[in-house]
């Protein structure tokens, strides 16, 4: 991933060609606290990952792609007038409701709509549970755990989700977002990791896939 505009450098790019195929837009460009750009810096300086000649996946915006007038819905009007390439969509959820059929349910309506909206194969890049109130609030291990499990058989179904990767927060806070984490401090799986890593889905390899400032997730490949 080109995590934010300060990424978008010779050597940075270099590196993500010599590193894989595919090379991911910017991190939640509508996020202060994240890559914080407008929609116009964000277009102005897509050329150059174009330039790389990898599959270019969209910017993933915090806040909901499929509404009208969200940032994404700009870029990419404003990307499809310039002529620009964008190969896929990449999409953050987070689910705030803890109920796990309502949460998987809720997330399926989410991508079918950003998929009818766009017309593009999707990544979900970042997903799980999780309450972004202050402080923030978590569900419950099992919670946690049976969504994991019922959300990838979910998105095995759903033919335009090329990839999906849960979000997992550090296992060593003692906060209650440990529910996220699908490692322990001491590398066991938590019941939430059990959960995914037993889930009906093929593993991906790292190959062809870079991050340039980005952060790591629990890929799955369908």
């Amino acid at each position: 991933m080109i995590w934010d505009s300060t990424f978008v450098e010779p050597k940075q790019l270099d590196l993500a060609k010599k590193s894989g195929s595919v090379l991911l837009g910017f991190n939640e460009p509508d996020h202060a606290p994240q890559a914080n750009m407008t929609v116009q810096q964000a277009l102005d300086l897509w050329p150059y990952l174009m330039a790389t000649g990898m599959r270019l996946g969209s910017p993933a915006t915090a806040a909901d792609p499929s509404l009208s007038g969200s940032w994404l819905e700009q870029f990419m009007e404003g990307a499809n007038a310039r002529g620009y390439r964008v190969d896929f969509v990449c999409v953050h959820w987070y689910g705030e409701t803890f109920d796990p059929d309502v949460a998987v349910y809720r997330l399926k309506d989410f991508l079918q709509a950003v998929h009818r909206k766009f017309r593009l194969p999707i990544w979900l890049t970042e997903y799980s549970l999780i309450r972004w109130s202050n402080p923030p609030i978590y569900p419950s291990w099992e919670q946690q755990a049976k969504f994991a499990s019922k959300s990838v058989a979910m998105l095995e179904s759903l033919l335009f989700v090329e990839r999906y990767a849960w979000f997992s927060l550090h296992p060593w806070t003692k906060d209650g977002s440990d529910t996220i984490s699908l490692y322990y401090q001491d590398g066991n799986l938590t019941p939430a990791g059990l959960a995914y890593e037993r889930a009906p889905a093929t593993p991906l390899s790292n190959a062809g896939v870079i991050g340039i400032g980005g952060q790591h997730e629990a890929w799955f490949d369908r």
